[in-house]
């Protein structure tokens, strides 16, 4: 099993920028890759951004948040982040850090990240 847990989420004024941080733990020596998704109130779960491969590993972006986010691995560390830059009303969700291995996918509790004035 693999363990997950997300922190960094809170309350940020448009524009702003928040760094969201997953710590995985437990059976965590075979993960393909990481991803962030999001849900927000009445909406369907969303694939954010995800990492594949090692510290250098290639990336994929939803289209919404394509120069805005940026996701990364720190594989001696067993963390993954999601560095979130111009931050909009839209953006308001609850975020899942997921970790992949060759046959189960694992998700995170979730942060809630809410973007309001």
């Amino acid at each position: 099993q693999v363990q997950l847990v997300e922190s960094g989420g809170g309350l940020v004024q448009p524009g702003g920028s928040l760094r969201l941080s997953c710590a995985a733990s437990g059976t965590i020596f075979n993960i393909i890759s990481m991803s962030w998704y999001r849900q927000a109130p009445g909406k369907q779960r969303e694939l954010v951004a995800a990492i594949s491969g090692g510290d250098g590993g290639s990336t994929n972006y939803a289209d919404s948040v394509k120069g805005r986010f940026t996701i990364s691995r720190d594989n001696a560390n067993n963390r993954a982040y999601l560095q979130m830059n111009s931050l909009k009303p839209e953006d308001t969700a609850v975020y899942y850090c997921v970790a992949r291995r060759p046959s189960s996918t694992h998700w995170g509790q979730g942060t809630q990240v809410t973007v309001s004035s």
